[in-house]
């Protein structure tokens, strides 16, 4: 099953809740860092609690390479507890020289085999063709972020009166052409900047990372993407879901917000 499929599957279950496996060993619950791979234990409960829920998962990468090699095994295993039927997200931001990303490219999708990963435009199209070269893979590349640094860049005004990350989202949209596999990460921390670009985004899957403890509405994206009757987004959510408690309880706990979050979607679209 390639990756516009799986998440297309999940969409239309109305499941929007992209779970972040950020995993921090200084912020899981105390207990488990008794057990011999933490990390492994505690992404493995998590998994469990919302893969019946969730519409897809995003690895941090950060937080497992800081680890060397261990970390790159506690990918490994973290993957093997996925179905098979949920979207895996490697979030690397990956985009070098064509050579390099090659490899990065061949890293993400044919060692680890990932369905998907974030990408930074920068380099510009040969930096990502290498990963838009898999066709049955989704590429989300970074259109606008939720970090306060956006104002640097990426929302600076050119002379055409776009502001660099609307200019970045049209190449997107001419990359999409190529295999149809482009989607665009943008920021979900300001529901006004989403409801003033979303028709901009047309056919192109999106990944908001920023809501939750970041500031984010989940209820106001959903509005916006129902106001205009789309149904193409992963909402991604980590704090809010996989440390909201601290106790044996928390994969429970991890449940109950995603359940509730599921609710809330299915509320907006079906009334």
């Amino acid at each position: 099953m390639n990756a516009q499929t799986k998440i297309k599957r999940k969409n239309d279950e109305l499941k929007f809740v992209c779970v972040g496996l950020d995993t921090d060993i200084k912020k899981i619950p105390q207990f488990i860092l008794q057990e011999k791979d933490p990390i492994y234990f505690f992404n493995k409960k998590i998994i469990e609690a919302t893969r019946e829920h969730t519409a897809a998962y995003k690895i941090n990468f950060a937080f497992y390479e800081v680890f060397g090699s261990y970390g790159f095994e506690m990918i490994r295993k973290t993957l093997e507890e996925i179905p098979d039927d949920i979207l895996i997200i490697a979030d690397a931001k990956r985009g070098d020289i064509g050579n390099t990303s090659e490899m990065y490219a061949k890293s993400i999708y044919e060692h680890f085999r990932f369905d998907s990963v974030t990408l930074n435009p920068y380099m510009g199209f040969d930096s990502l063709e290498p990963f838009i070269n898999y066709k049955d893979k989704l590429n989300f590349i970074l259109g606008l972020t939720s970090n306060p640094g956006a104002n640097d860049i990426e929302k600076v005004e050119l002379k055409d009166g776009r502001k660099i990350f609307q200019m970045v989202i049209d190449k997107i949209l001419e990359w999409n052409r190529i295999n149809n596999n482009c989607g665009i990460v943008f920021g979900a921390t300001n529901s006004v900047e989403l409801n003033q670009n979303i028709s901009r985004m047309k056919n192109c899957f999106v990944l908001l990372p920023g809501a939750g403890k970041q500031g984010g509405s989940f209820e106001e994206i959903v509005k916006i993407f129902y106001a205009f009757q789309r149904k193409d987004f992963l909402v991604n959510m980590s704090r809010s879901i996989i440390y909201s408690n601290e106790t044996t309880l928390f994969d429970k706990s991890a449940e109950e917000e995603i359940i509730k979050l599921n609710q809330q979607a299915r509320f907006i679209y079906n009334n």
